[in-house]
């Protein structure tokens, strides 16, 4: 069995819309082009350090809890960043996108509050 050729279309010739599409330029001269897509890439968000400040008044324990509920540390790595910031004065407890990092200032700061604690939290960019 011998497979017939099929038609290929001209392609030096300009394709035409059908009756009462008007593909003619400016000019009334027929134009062929190309249509592109630019992709823009797209940013990363700018990062911001959350940041939990010493203060002589709220317990340890509280601090390691905070560390646990909020950021998802371990004990071990709560323990951690509690001493870090009970000795040096300021930790970092997490890097985010700005919002991220708001909520859990916000989050953390409204907790303290709660169960009346001065516990400071802050965010600065990374």
């Amino acid at each position: 069995m011998r497979a017939e050729p099929f038609d290929q279309p001209d392609l030096s010739v300009p394709l035409r819309c059908a009756e009462g599409d008007d593909t003619r330029g400016p000019g009334g001269d027929d134009q062929v082009g190309i249509a592109t897509k630019t992709r823009a890439k797209p940013k990363k968000p700018s990062q911001f350090k959350v940041l939990m400040l010493n203060d002589d008044y709220t317990p340890m324990e509280f601090v390691v809890m905070v560390l646990k509920r909020f950021f998802h540390m371990d004990l071990e790595q709560a323990t951690r960043v509690m001493l870090h910031v009970h000795q040096r004065g300021v930790g970092v407890c997490g890097v985010y996108p700005y919002e991220i990092a708001e909520t859990k200032v916000n989050q953390v700061m409204d907790f303290a509050r709660q169960n009346q604690h001065p516990l400071q939290c802050t965010l600065e960019k990374a």
